[in-house]
C-alpha cells in the first residue's frame, strides 16, 4: 500500500501527500487524522483509542525517564542486516538524533517519519548530524516503514527494548489495548519480540559524545509528537531549515 493512500480503520484513504504539501507541522498533520477519524469511526472505536491515550498522558508524570547530563550505558542497536550500531559509533563525531516509534504499522509513526524525513534529515545531513529511527520491533517487518516510505536515514531495532527501558520511555498496553490487539491477531513477539505488550513511547533523543543526553522529549500521547524547530534548536541549528540545506 503506498504512502499516498493509507487506509485507516473505516475504510477511509488518509491522503498523506497531501496532508504533507498543506501541513507544514506534524501537529496539523495529526489534527487532520482526528478530524478524519472523527468524521468516519464509530463513537466506541474513537473513545477507545483517545481513553487510551490520555490514559497514557495522566500516568506519564509518574516516570522516571532519563534527564539531560544523564550518561548512557554503551548500548547496541540492530540494523536490518544484523549489524550492531552502538550509541558510541552513532556519536563518534558529534551528536545524534534518535527517534523513538512504536512500531512499522502504527498509523502516527507513519506520518512522523515521514515529517522528519522532510523536516528534519536534510538539515541534519548537512551539518553532518546521524538521524536514525528506533522501535523494539523486530526484522524483517520493522524495516517496512523504511521502504514505504522511502525514508533516507537507518531504521534500528532495540532489541527486547533494552535501550528504551534504560531510558525510562516504556508503557504497557492496558487490559481493553491488548484485548483489541489480540482480537486483531496480535501478538506482542510481533510488537517487541517479548511476551510482554510493551512499546517505547515516541520519543526524540539528542546523545552527544560520550552518550551523554544532551537533550530528550517523550511524547505519550501518540497523536502528539516532537515538532523539527524543537530539534532544531535544541541542536542550535534553529536558524536552519531545508532550502537552507538543500
Amino acid at each position: 500500500m503506498g504512502l499516498s493512500r493509507m487506509v485507516g480503520r473505516s475504510g477511509h484513504p488518509w491522503d498523506l501527500m497531501s496532508m504533507s504539501i498543506l501541513s507544514p507541522s506534524l501537529q496539523s498533520r495529526y489534527e487532520a487524522v482526528e478530524a478524519e477519524r472523527r468524521r468516519t469511526w464509530s463513537p466506541d472505536a474513537l473513545a477507545g483509542n483517545i481513553a487510551q491515550r490520555e490514559a497514557l498522558v495522566r500516568a506519564h508524570p509518574e516516570t522516571t525517564p532519563v534527564q539531560t547530563g544523564d550518561v548512557l550505558s554503551p548500548y547496541a542497536l540492530v540494523d536490518a542486516e544484523g549489524a550492531t550500531v552502538s550509541l558510541d559509533d552513532l556519536t563518534s563525531a558529534g551528536p545524534a538524533v534518535l527517534v523513538f516509534f512504536r512500531f512499522a504499522g502504527c498509523p502516527a509513526c507513519n506520518i512522523a517519519l515521514p515529517y522528519y524525513a522532510e523536516t528534519l534529515a536534510p538539515i541534519l545531513k548537512s551539518a553532518g548530524i546521524p538521524l536514525v529511527a528506533v522501535s523494539s520491533q523486530p526484522f524483517p517487518e520493522l524495516d517496512s516503514i523504511r521502504t514505504r516510505n522511502s525514508l533516507p536515514f537507518p531504521v534500528l531495532n532495540d532489541p527486547q527494548l533494552t535501550l528504551s527501558h534504560a531510558l525510562g520511555i516504556t508503557y504497557l498496553f492496558d487490559e481493553a489495548a491488548q484485548e483489541a490487539a489480540i482480537a486483531k491477531g496480535g501478538r506482542s513477539e510481533a510488537l517487541n519480540g517479548t511476551s510482554r505488550w510493551e512499546l517505547p513511547k515516541p520519543t526524540v533523543l539528542v546523545l552527544s559524545p560520550g552518550r551523554t543526553v544532551s537533550f530528550i522529549d517523550i511524547s505519550p500521547d501518540w497523536m502528539r509528537r516532537t515538532e523539527t524547530p524543537v530539534i532544531l534548536k535544541a541542536l542550535g541549528l534553529e536558524n536552519k531549515d531545508v532550502s537552507h540545506a538543500a
